[in-house]
């Protein structure tokens, strides 16, 4: 990590502030987008308020919100895992990926 970066001096603690950062900004996005969606859906009568809390999904929906849910989880472990120095610290990641699309 260059030190340009280096906000605490350790690059570990680093890592958890860009997971915390990722974390806050999906959270963010989520709940402005669930609070959208259930607003216009209240508004044209498709859905009573309050309708969302009491849902019971099938077994197709829950296999991907589950989906859904580990592809999240993986997308922040990157982060944790990460290395390269902070400038382009997924380059290797990037490159290995590209490999294999290639390869």
């Amino acid at each position: 990590m260059s030190t340009e970066f280096d906000y605490f001096g350790d690059p570990k603690v680093g890592k958890l502030l860009d997971l915390v950062l990722q974390l806050s900004t999906e959270l963010h996005v989520t709940r402005q987008r669930v609070r959208v969606v259930e607003a216009l859906l209240t508004r044209s009568g498709a859905l009573t308020a309050g309708a969302v809390d009491g849902f019971v999904s099938t077994e197709e929906e829950q296999k991907v919100l589950d989906r859904e849910r580990d592809e999240l989880l993986a997308r922040l472990m990157r982060i944790l895992t990460e290395h390269g120095p902070a400038e382009h610290p997924l380059r290797d990641q990037w490159e290995a990926a590209l490999s294999e699309k290639t390869g």
